[in-house]
């Protein structure tokens, strides 16, 4: 017997997550070996079709599962749209400007340190990019932490654009909450880094 439902919580880099039957009752646990077309990597809030069956350890998880396909046309422009801006990551990037500029102003900040942004975000963007198609492909994935370590250092500017545009990362709540704190971090260390205190651990003498 086959039920209908919606994926409610997908970890992607784990590979399972649980469905919520659109009858109710208990969530159904699903691996990502359940699905039958392992072309397409699941995403949050797909509907899907499948059965059930009883796991090792006594309890429910769906097999053969098969995606409910949306409308075309809805499909197609929610895959070519990116998300939508928040607040936050609106005016991070233009914030930061100011800030670089007003440091500048202050104590002028070699332009080794726009350059090292730049690069660094190009980087990012380009690690995002590859971690998103490896996820479709289910090849091995770039770790989390390694997409932290990147924006840490000053790519988080081409992280963001990539969370938008790409629609990649940009759901995870605990994902995104640390980012936002190397966002934090790696401004509060530019600006240390820049000031009177922190220059002569970079400056020649």
């Amino acid at each position: 017997m086959r039920f209908e439902g919606t994926l409610k919580t997908w970890h992607d880099d784990r590979g399972f997550g649980f469905i919520e039957p659109s009858r109710g009752g208990q969530e159904i646990f699903v691996h990502v070996k359940a699905f039958r077309a392992q072309s397409v990597r699941p995403q949050l809030h797909q509907r899907v079709s499948f059965e059930i069956e009883i796991g090792p350890q006594g309890k429910k998880r769906a097999k053969n599962v098969d995606f409910i396909r949306q409308p075309a046309n809805r499909g197609r422009s929610r895959a070519a749209s990116p998300v939508k801006w928040g607040g936050a990551s609106l005016f991070a990037v233009p914030g930061f400007v100011v800030i670089y500029f007003g440091v500048s102003l202050l104590w002028r900040v070699p332009l080794v340190f726009a350059a090292t942004y730049a690069g660094l975000s190009l980087l990012t963007f380009m690690a995002y990019a590859l971690d998103k198609s490896a996820a479709r492909a289910n090849a091995w994935r770039t770790p989390e932490s390694t997409l932290h370590l990147l924006a840490l250092a000053g790519g988080w500017p081409g992280a963001l654009l990539a969370q938008q545009w790409l629609r990649h990362k940009s759901v995870k709540a605990e994902f995104r909450a640390v980012f936002w704190a190397t966002v934090v971090l790696n401004v509060v260390g530019f600006v240390v880094l820049c000031s009177p205190l922190g220059r002569p651990l970079w400056a020649s003498q």
